[in-house]
């Protein structure tokens, strides 16, 4: 039988590391332009990069809430309806809620899995695995 250090040390051994880097995150901000009955999204690239997500996984979710068509150009993102900056940045506000947040400790330091048909956000900070709703 092992005593009480050993089986403490052996379950540390076993927790998640913590990533977290201890600073508050910030929540990047769109910059739009309107042209026409388009909308560009100047900084899509820069916003994807800070929230550590791919790019057409934040564009497919954008198109939908937003009900219009999107693409990529280059770091900029095309919107096809004329759209004011404030409801993107709501809409991007409910994707980090949704997609970026862990539910258990509400640390930003997380990634999606992908299990068959099922993505899932893992924390890498306390370990946690929650499913996500599919876009």
């Amino acid at each position: 039988m092992e005593n009480y250090e050993e089986l403490l040390s052996r379950v540390y051994s076993k927790l998640p590391k913590k990533e977290g880097t201890g600073e508050r995150f910030v929540m990047p901000t769109v910059e739009t332009v309107t042209i026409g009955h388009q909308t560009i999204i100047k900084n899509f690239g820069e916003v994807a990069a800070a929230l550590r997500r791919d790019p057409k996984h934040l564009l497919k979710f954008l198109s939908k809430e937003l009900a219009t068509p999107a693409n990529i150009d280059g770091n900029r993102a095309l919107l096809q309806a004329k759209l004011p900056q404030r409801s993107i940045q709501t809409k991007l506000d409910v994707y980090v809620k949704e997609f970026i947040i862990c539910r258990e400790c509400k640390r930003p330091d997380t990634r999606l899995e992908k299990a068959e048909r099922i993505t899932i956000l893992v924390c890498e900070a306390c370990g946690a695995r929650s499913a996500v709703k599919q876009i």
